[in-house]
């Protein structure tokens, strides 16, 4: 099935590309009443780690890192043995996701506390979508859509797809044709009916009329 639309009826030329990572810091457990200064604490060492990955985020060049899932410890009155997160990161350009990768490594293996360790995994990861793999590939599809009596542009959106590994490989590309869409990932998602068979006859006409 091909990506949905943006809401605003257009199709896809350019998308971020992204990747996510697995953190785990290690300490040293101990009763946080009876030897507390025995124990060494993972959470404590995760979130110094935290504050300097959010850190890396530069809406300017349009990098973003985010910790959206933290876990770790055993009980409120036990210093922390361990402690996991899972980080997304968000780039435009190849270089950015070299760049961004090298610097994610650089703050995990940063020795900050006495006893206490870090290691980071890539979990999974996709390529930008830039904009000039789209470019021929959007204007052919325009007038497609334009002999079916609606217009169309192309946007750039945060989001990943398969589009960037296409794109990467230098296979011109065009992505969010489906039908038109909105909140994605939300219980309110939803998508147009009424824009599902003129979106459908623009790729099939784009398709057999390739030059």
């Amino acid at each position: 099935m091909p990506n949905s639309g943006r809401i605003s009826g257009n199709v896809v030329s350019a998308r971020k590309g992204g990747a996510s990572f697995e953190i785990i810091v290690k300490g040293k457990a101990a009763h946080s009443g009876v030897n507390h200064a025995d124990g060494v604490s993972a959470i404590g060492g995760l979130a110094l780690i935290i504050t300097e990955l959010h850190a890396l985020t530069d809406y300017e060049t349009g990098v973003t890192t985010n910790v959206g899932l933290i876990n770790g410890g055993m009980s409120s009155n036990t210093v922390a043995a361990e402690a996991k997160a899972k980080l997304d990161l968000r780039y435009i350009t190849k270089e950015q996701m070299v760049d961004a990768m090298d610097a994610i490594q650089a703050i995990v293996d940063m020795p900050r506390l006495q006893g206490v360790t870090a290691s980071v995994r890539l979990i999974s990861a996709f390529h930008p979508f830039e904009s000039s793999m789209s470019d021929g590939l959007l204007a052919h599809y325009q007038t497609q859509a334009e002999s079916l009596g609606f217009s169309v542009e192309g946007e750039f959106t945060g989001g990943c797809s398969d589009a960037g590994f296409t794109s990467s490989m230098g296979v011109p590309t065009l992505c969010g044709t489906g039908t038109v869409g909105a909140k994605m990932h939300t219980e309110g998602e939803l998508c147009l009916l009424d824009t599902f068979v003129p979106r459908t006859q623009a790729v099939a006409k784009s398709v057999l009329l390739l030059p």
